[in-house]
């Protein structure tokens, strides 16, 4: 499978996630959607970004995206997380690393002296037509949400002036 490319369709994918049933990108037609891969639940920096994503959700949904989280832990654990960090919206789970291929995040770190494979923290924004409009790589946490959130909201006002 082909990795994601900027002002490209993403490919139709589907996900476990902590709804009620499967995630597809194909239902989000029609919004923007934010995906962020994160390297584990409940650790400090990954607990950080999705409190920040909470937090400013309700400005995503008024600026008519949908929000997901994505790591390569269980649905169980995911639903734990979701759970005690209050989180509106969904996180999927990407054990076997499809997500992570398609949007090529699996990166070599370097975990207390080892070489390991694990996910960088990265972001990106798909368009209500389903093309990949921004991506951000190697994000810090701080000011990143607020970043996506002015990219999408310059992306609306250019939508409009279309």
């Amino acid at each position: 499978m082909a990795t994601v490319q900027l002002d490209k369709k993403v490919t139709d994918f589907t996900a476990e996630s902590t709804g009620d049933k499967n995630f597809r990108l194909a239902n989000c037609k029609g919004s923007n959607l934010v995906v962020y891969f994160y390297p584990k639940d409940s650790t400090p920096g990954c607990t950080r970004e999705g409190q920040d994503f909470r937090d400013h959700y309700n400005k995503f949904r008024r600026n008519k995206a949908v929000v997901v989280g994505v790591s390569r832990d269980s649905l169980r654990s995911h639903e734990k997380f979701r759970e005690k960090q209050e989180f509106p919206f969904e996180l999927l789970s990407d054990p076997d690393e499809k997500l992570c291929r398609l949007f090529d995040v699996i990166r070599e770190k370097n975990m207390y002296g080892r070489k390991v494979m694990g996910i960088e923290r990265s972001t990106f924004l798909i368009d209500a037509a389903g093309k990949l409009r921004r991506e951000w790589r190697k994000v810090k946490v701080d000011g990143h949400v607020e970043e996506v959130l002015e990219a999408i909201r310059e992306f609306n006002r250019e939508q409009k002036q279309k």
